[in-house]
């Protein structure tokens, strides 16, 4: 499919994976390739298609995995092999145009000069209490 491993990919990662310590562990490629179909797409665990295995299943290895640093030791090993393979952009050095703000801040409601002048505040939700209504 078109988020799962190839086999090259495969023979990279696999020896980072922990080893299996029992004989009934799911495939740990079907479980890495369900984590990076939900990585991807974004889409709830609950919502895993079922050829990855049960979402549960994933989703405890992923959250194992994760807490014993797996992930990052992946990255660290595939960033190593390419000098290339980091280079980023981090958008709070990205200028942009002034326009590209937005508009402007602050009070969205003035009060004109004259009523600032004045003091009181005149509404007429005011006026129709006084009035009775």
């Amino acid at each position: 499919m078109r988020f799962d491993l190839t086999d090259e990919e495969w023979v990279l990662l696999e020896p980072e994976l922990p080893v299996s310590r029992k004989s009934g562990r799911v495939d740990d490629r079907r479980v890495l390739d369900g984590i990076f179909y939900v990585l991807r797409t974004g889409i709830p665990w609950r919502d895993l298609p079922e050829r990855y295995g049960p979402y549960t299943t994933v989703y405890n290895r992923f959250n194992r995995w994760s807490r014993r640093g797996i992930f990052k030791r992946i990255f660290e090993k595939l960033a190593a092999k390419s000098r290339d393979s980091v280079q980023l952009i981090d958008s709070t050095i990205v200028k942009a145009h002034r326009a590209a703000a937005g508009a402007k801040g602050g009070r969205k409601i003035r009060r004109s000069a004259s009523a600032a002048a004045d003091g009181r505040r005149r509404s007429t939700p005011t006026l129709t209490a006084r009035c009775g209504r």
